[in-house]
């Protein structure tokens, strides 16, 4: 007797690849090239590797401690009072040195505007809060 050709099962795939998602990096040019304007002189390969290294984790502190933050005060997202709270702990801001004067003093004047409320022609302020 002749059997009934059945189709064989072909084992699915698993769908993409098993990587594991990478956690986003602060690109090594911006960060070779922010130490470089402030060092001012040549830096070595084994160097610029402990300064990747410790940006990375100074960046990672920087974000649990907002994260924190922000958790505290029972919001879920974070907010300019939050950092500047930081940055007062971390002692950069300061009765003497507010942090408006840190944005106008190191930031290029197209973060500035979008930091630091302006008044415009036509009575208005930018950026609107």
């Amino acid at each position: 007797p002749l059997k009934l050709l059945q189709p064989k099962t072909v084992p699915k795939r698993l769908g993409t690849s098993q990587k594991k998602p990478r956690e986003p990096q602060v690109p090594r040019s911006l960060i070779n090239e922010i130490f470089r304007h402030f060092v001012k002189m040549p830096v070595t390969r084994d160097a610029f590797k402990i300064v990747e290294k410790c940006s990375e984790r100074y960046f990672k502190q920087l974000s649990n401690d907002l994260e924190a933050y922000t958790h505290h005060a029972g919001r879920k997202t974070v907010e300019a009072s939050d950092l500047e709270v930081l940055m007062r702990r971390q002692g950069l801001v300061t009765d003497k040195m507010p942090l408006n004067v840190l944005i106008e003093r190191f930031l290029p004047l197209e973060y500035r505007k979008l930091l630091i409320p302006i008044a415009v022609s036509g009575n208005k302020v930018i950026p609107c809060k």
